[in-house]
């Protein structure tokens, strides 16, 4: 018998351009993977992956995917 336990994956989408904005709110975006507007990006939803959308939220939208992972 197989036990499932969710997890959460988070799509973000890059909808805002960083021009104009701090230098390191440009690395956060880069530091999440994105190289052009519009891209979007799976991360997994951990404490680290949170602080960073936190930071540039106003440049982002972010889904939340429920993934089941099935343990023995």
């Amino acid at each position: 018998m197989k036990k499932s336990q969710p997890a959460l994956n988070l799509r973000i989408q890059w909808v805002k351009s960083d021009i104009g904005y701090s230098d390191d709110q440009r690395r956060v975006v880069k530091a999440l993977g994105f190289h052009r507007l519009n891209q979007t990006v799976i991360h997994q939803d951990t404490p680290t992956i949170r602080g960073m959308i936190l930071k540039i939220r106003h440049m982002l939208k972010v889904d939340i995917e429920v993934v089941k992972i099935e343990t023995k």
